[in-house]
């Protein structure tokens, strides 16, 4: 086997770790969450993540420069529209909502990046694409009609999420920033963990986590290392070594998981609506990332 093979294939499991990775933080969250306010677990979690990518980037050798003003100031951007939105509206958003639409939900930001890039990045509207609005929008008011007579704010949230996380996508496609990827995800992350923890004094005092109990405090310990440190290592580790279509699709299979594993471990099973919004947009994701032909 070739130096290459073995790097696409050591790219594929670092995919499926992935997925697994994101997946299971989703129950993991929810178990911290039944103990643990929001930005005291988010604080916490960021820190971590922030703290693991550095630890890493330094045993590498790596500078941990931001690369000049300019190059911070994308990744200031970039941090609150990718990760601080990700990180605070899904812990907020599962509040109101049950962990598996949250999750679904989430991971349609590449429906609505597919959109923004059409007028920000002159990328046309493929067959593909316009499938893909099309299973959304299905998906979408298959999953919102049960609650026209109830609050749907948390799955808002989730959909407000998915469009930040795009706007952060194309919006990094435009600027182009530049420098080591895990450094950069640090960076991010720190942002963010610094935004959070400025707010913490005026939602929550201060930290609360003497009332957790164990079940909560290692669901507080798996969300940071593996789903604020691990999490973003693998990804982007992943999108040096594989096409961005197959990265894009193989990510799909994270929201799958949380469902899944959120239902065994939680208790918390769809209804029959909800896996049939849960499949229309987990097909128009998939959609959204087919890249056109030249």
């Amino acid at each position: 086997m070739s130096s290459t093979d073995k790097s696409d294939h050591t790219a594929r499991l670092m995919l499926v770790a992935l997925g697994f990775a994101w997946g299971l933080t989703w129950p993991a969250m929810r178990v911290a969450l039944d103990e643990i306010p929001v930005f005291t677990m988010r604080v916490v979690t960021l820190g971590i993540g922030a703290a693991a990518l550095f630890l890493y980037a330094l045993a590498r050798g790596t500078s941990l420069s931001p690369g000049g003003w300019t190059n911070f100031r994308h990744l200031l951007v970039s941090g609150i529209l990718n990760v601080l939105s990700f990180s605070l509206g899904s812990a907020v958003a599962m509040q109101f909502a049950s962990t598996g639409r949250v999750a679904v939900l989430c991971y349609t930001m590449p429906i609505w990046a597919a959109v923004l890039a059409r007028f920000s990045l002159g990328e046309r509207f493929t067959p593909p694409r316009i499938l893909a609005l099309m299973l959304c929008v299905t998906g979408l008011a298959i999953l919102l009609w049960p609650l026209r007579h109830d609050n749907p704010i948390g799955l808002l949230i989730a959909i407000g999420i998915a469009v930040s996380w795009a706007i952060g996508t194309v919006y990094v496609k435009r600027v182009g920033i530049t420098g080591d990827p895990y450094v950069n995800a640090g960076w991010q992350v720190l942002v963010s963990f610094a935004v959070v923890t400025a707010c913490l004094p005026l939602f929550e005092g201060t930290l609360h986590l003497t009332q957790a109990g164990p079940r909560a405090l290692f669901g507080l310990l798996w969300s940071g290392l593996i789903g604020s440190g691990l999490a973003y290592f693998l990804w982007f580790g992943i999108v040096g070594r594989l096409p961005a279509m197959t990265a894009s699709l193989g990510v799909l299979c994270a929201p799958a998981i949380g469902v899944i594993s959120t239902a065994v471990l939680l208790g918390e099973w769809p209804t029959t609506a909800d896996i049939v919004g849960y499949v229309l947009i987990f097909a128009a994701s998939a959609c959204a990332v087919i890249p056109a032909r030249s």
